[in-house]
């Protein structure tokens, strides 16, 4: 299967998700805080703050997906990611930075600049995803993991877990680094249903690690007009102009199967619904080249003609053919965000005192892991986001050097007068022979 297609279609129904939630205006219970009674909408900033974090959202979708589709490491391979997720958790990294390195991350993820908006408004979206459908399954979690006993100023501490809903659990990374990575990583687990596993990769938690931001999505929906497995078949699948591989092929052709769609010279667009009650409408948009070269599609990843092609959808019967796929995607994003004009948040220069009052701290790793199945019966989908934020080199203190031969290395005998090597030798087992 054309794998960068197959990341397109997915991305163009998460863009869609975003779309349709940005008039959301629910605010979740805080603390020392009331939610407003349910049905009851709360005051405008809190919907017109939604809808900034929407548009900037999908902003930040459309520059993360041609960075990694312009990335030499990604050429010909699927893309999915979930850009909410990976929003919400540098949002909170956002809100302990200043100087340069806040401007940076504000100008990547398009934020709305009013502290106000931008707080409600991230607060309202995630009360709206996470309010709960009978026909669907839709959630969304952050929280915070810091070093206990570090001394993070409370001001940020509150703000976090009063606008996002990401309450603070003490680990120890000084001391057991391995122990704290998985229990952050069983706690994505729990929130994805075991489909984002070891999200934070070995390593990438050391004694210096004095934060952890995660974020996690889970989304399982049946389509409205659900496809009959029995129609499924193998069918070709072009991945090249002269290159073709099997696929199971949906298809829906009968006389009920009809779908907003809509056409340019370009583009062929359907938007495939899911199944609800009351809860938040969710859909599928497809981008379907006329051509099999990907740029008429890609060239449409801008929030404006997303929108403009959803607004043009007209409901009509569309013979559907349709491929079943699973991906599963993985990325270490500081190299793709520094690229897209964040770099200070990964440098000594970057000013996290919103944090703790100094500016000893900085990003070190940004991990980023989805999944998705589409079959006939409709889609899951799950990703997850982890910022971790380390300590920098502390200038005095303890500078005593630590010699740890816990890994392979190679040594000398020489005598000393001359300089002369007598023996020289590599232990890669010391088990061994």
């Amino acid at each position: 299967m054309n794998r960068r297609i197959t990341g397109l279609l997915l991305l163009a129904g998460l863009i869609a998700l975003g779309c349709t939630a940005a008039g959301c205006t629910d605010m979740p219970t805080t603390s020392g805080q009331s939610a407003p009674p349910t049905g009851q909408e709360t005051p405008g900033p809190a919907a017109e703050g939604a809808g900034n974090i929407s548009a900037g959202n999908n902003r930040f979708a459309a520059d993360l997906y041609r960075q990694l589709a312009s990335d030499p490491d990604y050429a010909g391979q699927n893309l999915f990611f979930s850009p909410y997720s990976i929003s919400s958790a540098l949002a909170i990294t956002y809100e302990g930075a200043r100087g340069t390195t806040a401007d940076e991350i504000q100008s990547v993820l398009h934020l709305p600049q009013n502290e106000s908006l931008r707080r409600s408004g991230f607060a309202g979206l995630d009360a709206v995803l996470n309010r709960g459908d009978a026909n669907y399954t839709l959630r969304t979690a952050n929280a915070l993991w810091a070093q206990e006993a570090y001394p993070f100023l409370p001001e940020y501490i509150e703000t976090a877990g009063r606008w996002y809903s990401a309450n603070a659990t003490n680990l120890d990374f000084a001391s057991n680094p391995e122990g704290s990575r998985q229990t952050i990583n069983r706690w994505v687990e729990e929130r994805t249903e075991d489909k984002i596993r070891d999200l934070l990769p070995a390593g990438s938690i050391n004694p210096l690690t004095r934060l952890v931001i995660t974020n996690a999505i889970y989304f399982k929906g049946t389509w409205v007009e659900q496809f009959d497995a029995n129609e499924t078949t193998e069918e070709e699948f072009r991945v090249a102009p002269n290159e073709t591989v099997q696929v199971e092929m949906m298809q829906r052709t009968d006389e009920d199967a009809i779908y907003g769609y809509t056409e340019t010279d370009t583009l062929q667009v359907l938007e495939m619904p899911y199944a609800h009650g009351n809860g938040t409408e969710l859909s599928m948009l497809v981008l379907l080249p006329r051509e099999d070269n990907l740029t008429a599609a890609e060239e449409a990843l801008d929030a404006e003609t997303v929108a403009g092609l959803r607004e043009s959808l007209v409901r009509e019967r569309v013979r559907v053919f349709f491929p079943k796929f699973t991906l599963e995607t993985e990325y270490r994003l500081p190299r793709a965000l520094a690229a897209m004009g964040m770099p200070t948040a990964f440098s000594d220069d970057a000013d996290f005192s919103g944090m703790d009052g100094t500016e000893m701290l900085f990003v070190s790793e940004v991990v980023h892991k989805a999944f998705v199945d589409v079959n006939e019966e409709g889609t899951e989908a799950a990703a997850a986001t982890g910022v971790v934020v380390n300590l920098k080199a502390a200038p005095g203190g303890d500078t005593t050097p630590v010699f740890r031969a816990d890994h392979p290395f190679v040594f000398l005998i020489v005598e000393e007068d001359s300089g002369t090597i007598l023996f020289m030798g590599r232990v890669a087992n010391p088990e061994g022979s």
